[in-house]
């Protein structure tokens, strides 16, 4: 008869299992050999979150960004080359005006878990 030991959660794993001849010895045990298909569990890490454009304040200065974005898009010349080159040229005009006129969203503060008067009820 042949006996592995698997966990329980790798048993369905387990795909074939075969016994090989042993050495000439004394003994009553062989050796198995088992195919095992398993996959790696997928390790998902905390991804740092990126600083979000306010978007209340550019739809506010709608009007301004926009031109301010065209006159820097008029000022670069226009090369018939690359299309990288040109691409990350208009990118970096989008952001510098994004970046000067509208800003980030600031973090909001998150309450307290204890507050002071929390703890003076708590003394009472």
């Amino acid at each position: 008869m042949e006996y592995i030991l698997v966990k329980h959660r790798f048993r369905s794993s387990v795909k074939d299992l075969q016994t090989l001849p042993g050495a000439d010895i004394d003994s009553d045990h062989n050796l198995l050999v088992a195919k095992v298909r398993t996959r790696s569990k997928k390790i998902i890490r905390f991804q740092k979150s990126r600083p979000r454009w306010d978007l209340e304040k550019l739809f506010a200065q709608r009007q301004r960004v926009q031109d301010t974005v065209e006159e820097k898009l008029g000022a670069i010349e226009c090369e018939s080359g690359n299309a990288e080159v040109q691409w990350k040229n208009i990118q970096e005009c989008v952001l510098d005006t994004i970046s000067d006129l509208v800003g980030k969203v600031e973090n909001r503060v998150r309450k307290p878990w204890i507050t002071w008067e929390m703890i003076s009820k708590m003394d009472e």
